[in-house]
């Protein structure tokens, strides 16, 4: 017999030892997220994936499917809040989204667009951050991190190295670079790295391939993230 949750009313079949984000993810359920992967260990950092559980809120990518949760995910408050926390994370950092060569392949970007988040809200920081171009291949420009930690556990996970970390905490946290002189150059990171590219903003770049796929024609240009997200090889092997 098929073990059930139910999210905003849809019965939704689940597997010992999935969590509510996989199951949702399998049924063809949306749930917002930035630093949710399925190749690496959930992480719960981003919170846009919270839900309610009967009755408690809990981070969908971490928290176990249960038989009998009834879950709300659609709610308006539930997407005010993950509103809220989007608005943060564009004044914490610079985003500059016309200007950015990530512009319509960007997550971050994709998911205010799904929230219906039509400005800042919240006045700009504009922290002082700096741009590593110092490798030949692969660039960071910090004023677009998130801290979803996603090239952290890419690079430990997928790469097998120790490339990334996040250090310090609140307008201070920053990633940072495994190498004595904090720059890319001099860190083991190669541009086939799972790393270099699960970045979901423009954080990390590879040089030299901005605008091989012309603006108008990306992959959250024609496609909302909810589609993406449920049919992410697709779609990525058409782009």
């Amino acid at each position: 017999m098929n073990k059930t949750i139910t999210i905003d009313g849809q019965v939704v079949p689940f597997k010992d030892g999935q969590t509510i984000m996989e199951a949702a993810t399998e049924a063809g359920v949306y749930i917002p997220h930035l630093c949710h992967h399925p190749e690496f260990t959930p992480h719960g950092s981003c919170k846009l994936c919270t839900v309610n559980v009967n009755g408690r809120t809990c981070s969908a990518c971490t928290f176990p499917a249960m038989e009998g949760q009834q879950i709300l995910n659609d709610a308006k408050e539930l997407n005010e809040d993950r509103k809220k926390i989007t608005q943060m994370l564009f004044v914490e950092g610079n985003h500059f989204c016309p200007s950015c060569e990530k512009t319509g392949n960007c997550q971050l970007q994709a998911v205010a667009y799904h929230l219906n988040m039509l400005d800042d809200h919240f006045p700009l920081f504009y922290p002082h951050r700096e741009l590593d171009a110092s490798h030949a291949e692969v660039l960071i420009d910090h004023n677009r991190c998130i801290f979803c930690t996603l090239c952290v556990r890419a690079s430990q996970e997928k790469d097998g190295k120790e490339v990334f970390a996040i250090s310090g905490r609140g307008i201070n946290k920053h990633l940072i670079v495994n190498a004595e002189s904090g720059l890319l150059k001099d860190s083991n990171l190669e541009v086939t790295d799972q790393a270099a590219h699960i970045c979901p903003t423009g954080a990390i770049l590879i040089k030299h391939t901005a605008y091989q796929v012309p603006i108008g024609e990306r992959l959250y240009d024609h496609n909302q993230i909810d589609q993406v997200s449920l049919n992410r090889e697709k779609l990525q092997d058409e782009q």
